[in-house]
């Protein structure tokens, strides 16, 4: 028999914004263990798009994340010999775990100078509906859409 599942240690609010969302989303920045200097790309990157857009940076970063967030994907499932592409619903903690995953991801594989500099472009433009990360979110859905035959699969 399996253990009890761990529990999720709480997070402590980021110093500029007050917000737990964002100290998530500088621990999936971060490397190495480099927790400063992660926050400091953050930081950097929301300056920039201050400059760039002349709207706040923390919310159109809000913006681009319920952008990019996802709310249906598929799931692989063998049944029978053959492996089906099962839709199915993303619970809440995964949306945004994908979301952030998905934005840095697409930032680091950008071409700009500095990691700031690609993430303040990839937010930008997540948050205007275009951008790496945001067409992921659309083949996602458009995945789970094209398999909706299979969703009788679903356990």
């Amino acid at each position: 028999m399996r253990k009890a599942q761990a529990k999720k240690l709480p997070l402590a609010p980021d110093p500029k914004f007050n917000d737990k969302l964002v100290t998530r989303f500088v621990n999936n920045l971060m490397w190495q263990g480099k927790k400063s200097v992660s926050f400091e790309i953050f930081y950097d990157a929301m300056e920039k798009i201050t400059k760039q857009t002349g709207e706040d940076g923390y919310e159109v970063w809000k913006r681009a994340l319920a952008n990019v967030t996802p709310s249906v994907e598929v799931r692989s499932r063998r049944i029978g010999g053959a492996t089906f592409q099962i839709p199915s619903e993303v619970r809440a903690d995964r949306k945004i775990s994908l979301s952030m995953k998905w934005l840095i991801r697409y930032s680091r594989d950008r071409n700009g100078r500095s990691m700031a500099d690609k993430l303040a472009n990839e937010i930008v433009a997540a948050s205007k509906g275009e951008g790496a990360a945001f067409k992921k979110k659309e083949d996602t859905h458009r995945m789970a859409e094209a398999n909706k035959a299979f969703a009788h699969f679903r356990i």
